[in-house]
């Protein structure tokens, strides 16, 4: 036996290295779960309108006190416990508390809402009389632990791939302790000692065992996992500062396989500033761009026009102008709603006083189904008034009379319906969105049980508005299509406004199609999917229309899809597809739970982002698996060919365990944090059925191992006489040479790893602070191991000169890689 202290030796150095990989490990989980915890709060950030002390603002759900009135919409999230006050048509999804999918119908006779619920349909004013904690959402959640844990698909699939690894490396360890302790026992059979043991031989024993656990330490990739965790941790923070909130941990590298991309038009290729830029009322075209142009509009229209359109506008509406606390002018509401009461201000109307004229005695808002708003309103004098605006050509086909330049109500014949839709055709051409309104009076008065009336409307105008298309967007489609993404338009829009609009962001191509959504809907499977991957744009789409081509274009093309989508009704498409990217600012909270991702700033630009930083997750992790993957084969086949051929193992437990350090732990942080390149979008995307492990990755790892197995088996082999060794520490000199060597050559490979095509591998190496770091303390802590710690590490300090040959032969792998990426492989 050894004895103390020599015979701790091992054993302290094994727990030291243990310990190290430990502290590192946790010390990345913990940043890594205060990131996720950053990030789950962010993620509950939801800001509502808020009436406090009379005055209307916006606020944080954090910020609610028990008296504030929060004003809710079609898909919001009721934030707190209240009492219902006022409101039209509101139905509730209860199902996130009590699993009913039934909506409930919420009312005087049926005040209560809950928090956590979600508004189906209508919309109301709630009064807040619980927060936090103490709702009915609050105690449940209390009883509840947070998930996060589910793995990611590549998770998965590189736990089978680090499975079949460590069944290899359980193999060779196995034959090695068989090889090594033969050499023994055949030893003593032939000195006729078989049975006699000493503690000496129990000890040697020990030690094979001793390497054969440690082979299979190093053999099993359990940095995989790591290097995983640590790059999606890292993308999901910085994506987070490029205004995107990853909500599930596998979006990040599904997006980077995203081979279609379907995005909404409004909001995300458009700034979502809208303004009332052209209007056609009584027949009269005019552009009201400016204050003044709208003025003198108003003054050549009859009175009675200008009071009939401003009681549509101001009534019919989700908006509203509210006066801030500086006693300014402020509208609320969605863009369109904005934009109309915009105009609607601008042509000398009072918001408050109109209001009052009248009562609204029921409500239906606008859905992406109906594609209308409507209203019925209880006159002064007596009688009711409905009135209704939407998309232009359905509008227009629910009116048949129009008010003529006089103001005279007078039948919609067919010359003036067609000149209406030529009107509604120029508009959209000149990328408008067009929103025709109509009213309808009902002399006969109307019930709330009855439903509006969908005909016999009287056309009031047309207007046209603008919504740019935001900055970039051309330039980011340009590098989708590079990056081999296709990018289709769905809208609920005007045909020729999407086709405009499509041009513009250069989605719409020659051979490319447009088609709307009831076209679409007649096809026949056949016929679809024919169609399919010609559409580039689909215009007046229902929900559905969506959810039909993301599911075709996932199932019967094997596309991976991304959708955005900021509606309730948008659910079902961002449920269906691969990766679902919900809007920030005008998207719905039934979108955002719906979605994986949610883009902050509504930006498409920050979706081509979103994909970058996808790929650069996916191919982080491709270059730390080829990284790996050398350091397990080279180690294994030294060991194992030593063991066979000289009856000992160059590299001891605690040298494999400072490797294993190296490549797990130390190699997951330093390739797992590459920040991504534009030259990812240049690139083909890997699709649904790619390979993770390629065969450019087969053909780096088999060259590098080659030539590293080759110098670790001249070393040994001709090791003493090249470094001329003699003595009694000659083996221990070479076995430390062979170690330090086979360090430098990890040290080289990891840098060799950056690029797994390029031969340019320096490529702004200097602008990584973790892997310079990373680089710096391998060399650090082994140059301490070698030189200072003896016996402990097995190791003996090295002459400058040995120093410089173990470091060149690390050196030499790096040309030799560049040989290696010049050799050409097939793609099978």
């Amino acid at each position: 036996m050894e004895g103390w202290p020599k015979g701790a030796h091992d054993g302290l150095g094994i727990v030291a290295s243990i310990l190290l990989v430990v502290f590192v490990t946790a010390t990345s989980d913990y940043r890594q779960s205060l990131q996720f915890k950053d990030l789950d709060k962010e993620k509950k950030k939801i800001q509502v309108q808020v009436t406090r002390n009379g005055f209307r603002q916006r606020l944080s759900i954090y910020d609610l006190l028990p008296g504030d009135v929060v004003h809710l919409a079609i898909g919001d999230q009721v934030p707190a416990d209240g009492l219902f006050i006022s409101g039209f048509s509101l139905l509730i999804n209860e199902s996130s508390l009590t699993g009913e999918s039934e909506p409930v119908v919420v009312n005087e006779d049926n005040p209560f809402l809950l928090s956590g619920t979600k508004v189906q349909d209508g919309s109301c004013k709630m009064l807040i009389t619980t927060v936090g904690m103490r709702t009915q959402w609050g105690k449940l959640m209390a009883t509840l632990s947070e998930g996060g844990d589910d793995e990611t698909p590549l998770q998965v699939k590189l736990n089978g791939v680090a499975t079949i690894i460590g069944k290899i490396g359980l193999f060779f360890a196995v034959i090695t302790f068989i090889v090594l302790s033969q050499g023994l026992i055949s030893k003593k059979y032939h000195e006729g000692l078989l049975l006699s043991w000493s503690g000496d031989d129990a000890l040697e024993m020990l030690e094979h065992f001793a390497i054969a656990v440690t082979i299979v330490v190093v053999a099993v990739p359990e940095g995989l996992p790591l290097a995983v965790t640590l790059s999606l941790a890292f993308a999901m923070k910085k994506m987070m500062n490029d205004k995107a909130l990853v909500r599930h941990l596998a979006a990040c590298e599904t997006m980077g396989s995203a081979t279609t991309i379907c995005s909404d038009k409004t909001g995300t290729l458009t700034t979502n500033h809208m303004t009332v830029v052209k209007a056609c009322i009584c027949g009269n075209i005019k552009e009201v761009n400016n204050p003044k142009n709208a003025s003198d509009l108003c003054s050549e229209l009859p009175e009675t026009v200008v009071k009939t359109l401003l009681e549509s506008i101001f009534n019919n509406t989700g908006g509203e102008v509210v006066i801030d606390q500086d006693g300014k002018y402020q509208i609320l509401g969605t863009p369109t709603e904005t934009a109309l009461l915009e105009f609607a201000l601008s042509l000398g109307g009072n918001f408050k006083a109109k209001r009052d004229e009248t009562k609204i005695v029921k409500m239906e808002p606008f859905n992406s189904t109906k594609k209308r708003m409507s209203v019925v309103l209880e006159l002064p004098g007596g009688g009711c008034r409905a009135h209704c605006k939407g998309a232009s050509e359905i509008v227009l086909a629910a009116c048949d009379k129009f008010m003529d330049e006089t103001g005279a109500v007078v039948p919609l014949d067919k010359t003036t319906a067609d000149k209406l839709n030529g009107i509604i055709e120029s508009f959209a051409n000149e990328a408008l969105r067009t929103l025709c309104l109509g009213y309808r009076e009902m002399e006969e008065g109307f019930s709330v049980e009855e439903q509006i009336p969908l005909q016999g409307y009287t056309c009031i105008g047309i207007v046209g508005i603008k919504d740019p298309v935001r900055p970039g967007v051309r330039e980011s489609v340009a590098t989708c299509r590079s990056a081999g993404i296709m990018v289709r338009m769905v809208t609920g829009d005007n045909i020729n406004t999407a086709k405009a609009i499509a041009r513009e962001c250069g989605i719409l191509t020659e051979d490319g199609l447009a088609i709307e959504g009831p076209e679409f809907r007649e096809k026949s499977l056949d016929e679809l999917l024919k169609l399919i991957p010609k559409i580039q744009v689909m215009a007046r789409s229902s929900p559905l229309d969506k959810h039909t081509l993301v599911k075709h274009l996932r199932t019967t093309f094997n596309e991976v899809v991304a959708v955005t989508g900021d509606g309730t009704n948008d659910a079902p498409a961002l449920h269906e597809a691969d990766i679902g990217l919900a809007m920030g600012i005008a998207g719905t909270e039934v979108a955002k739970e719906s979605a994986d991702v949610i883009i902050l700033d509504d930006n498409f630009s920050t979706i081509v982002t979103v994909a970058k930083w996808g790929r650069s997750v996916y191919v982080n992790i491709q270059k730390f698996v080829q990284f790996q993957l050398t350091v397990n084969v080279v180690a294994l086949l030294v060991n194992f060919s030593s063991a066979c051929f000289t009856g000992n193992a160059p590299l001891t437990a605690v040298q494999l365990l400072w490797v294993n350090m190296i490549m797990d732990t130390l190699g997951a942080l330093a390739l797992a944090t590459e920040p991504p390149n534009d030259d990812l979008m240049k690139r083909e995307p890997v699709g649904r059925t790619g390979k993770f492990i390629t065969n450019v990755m087969w053909r780096n790892i088999l060259g590098q191992s080659f030539y590293q197995f080759i110098v670790m088996w001249y070393l040994q082999t001709q090791g003493k006489s090249m470094f001329g060794l003699e003595g009694p520490d000659a083996e221990v000199v070479l076995n430390t040479i062979i170690f330090n060597s086979f360090v430098f050559c990890q040290v080289f490979n990891e840098i060799s790893s950056r690029e797994m095509e390029k031969i340019n591998v320096l490529r702004g190496i200097l602008k990584n602070y973790v892997f310079l770091g990373v680089l710096t303390s391998t060399v650090v802590f082994q140059f301490i191991m070698v030189q200072f710690l003896g016996e402990f590490a097995n190791t003996i300090p090295l002459t400058r000169l040995q120093w410089i040959a173990s470091v060149l032969l690390g050196l030499i792998g790096m040309p030799i890689s560049a040989i290696i990426k010049l050799l050409p492989v097939g793609s099978s």
